[in-house]
């Protein structure tokens, strides 16, 4: 049986826990505010605050990049009208068709792009009457290729004569900046207006970040120990969905040998035995497209 369900059930008891602390899914309700995190959230807020065309937020695989968008969707404000395209590539669909369905709108597969842009358009004006900025977040954006987003910049162009109508908010890995770089892409790069690189958190936050975590799922005493979490940031570079991985291991590993503490020599004992590595983490699933509304007055 794997670590996600029924072991988990096993170990909570042993260490007085009421929930998975170290699950891999994106979870806002306990989001750790490293300095790196509260940074990357505050160009977020920046970028759609001051209106900017294109807001790009990198940063590597399980740093935390799709937790951060969605606790900005779980606390958007009312006057947002924000749509999500997940995990795109440039080999599927076409583009207006995930934008437009990001938003609700049913469409042909068929459907002229003349058509499709004219619908997009007809959306962003009715949206802008009705007192809501649209914002179309592009998470796992390293999949588009550079004449898509050649294409994204163009709809950035769309105005009433006093402001723009559409920001595009692009979240991906390090290779999206390479892309932006590229000497055919200087129209591109000069509509961001807001951008970050979110690092692994530094060696002396990831303690905290594992006290928080056993902490938020119930935890009343301290598992691991110092030793054992400079172990834990060694191995993670601080991204916290490696962190996790090895972490809950560590818990199975721990209840299996009826110990109380996790320690440096089981932190390495994971680490050899489960083959973990910053290549083995992958991004979790999400749908491609989702429509999003909400009437949040909360913006913090």
């Amino acid at each position: 049986m794997g670590v996600a369900g029924g072991t988990f059930l096993i170990y909570a008891e042993y260490f007085g826990l009421k929930a998975r602390p170290f699950s891999l899914l994106p979870e806002t309700e306990s989001l750790f505010w490293s300095v790196n995190h509260s940074q990357a959230y505050a160009m977020l807020e920046y970028g759609l605050t001051s209106l900017a065309p294109i807001t790009l937020i990198t940063g590597e695989v399980g740093a935390g990049k799709t937790t951060l968008i969605r606790y900005l969707l779980r606390n958007a404000p009312h006057d947002l009208r924000i749509g999500l395209v997940s995990d795109a590539h440039s080999q599927q669909g076409r583009l207006l068709h995930w934008m437009l369905t990001s938003f609700g709108q049913s469409v042909k597969s068929r459907t002229p792009y003349v058509e499709l842009f004219a619908r997009f358009e007809t959306l962003l004006r009715a949206e802008h009457a009705a007192g809501r900025h649209t914002v179309l977040i592009f998470d796992e954006a390293q999949n588009l290729s550079a004449k898509m987003l050649e294409e994204l910049r163009c709809y950035t162009n769309l105005n009433n004569e006093k402001e723009e109508l559409l920001q595009l908010v692009l979240v991906g890995q390090p290779e999206l900046r390479d892309i932006v770089r590229r000497p055919g892409m200087m129209q591109f790069a000069q509509r961001v207006s807001s951008e970050f690189h979110l690092a692994g958190m530094p060696a002396d936050a990831v303690p905290d970040y594992i006290a928080h975590r056993l902490r938020v799922s119930g935890g009343e005493r301290e598992i691991f120990t110092a030793d054992a979490c400079e172990a834990v940031s060694d191995v993670s570079r601080g991204l916290p969905r490696v962190i996790n991985q090895v972490c809950d291991y560590a818990l199975v590993y721990a209840f299996a040998q009826e110990r109380k503490h996790v320690d440096r020599r089981m932190i390495r004992q994971v680490v050899a035995d489960r083959g973990v590595t910053l290549n083995s983490m992958t991004e979790a699933p999400a749908p491609r497209a989702t429509q999003l509304e909400w009437g949040l007055p909360v913006w913090t």
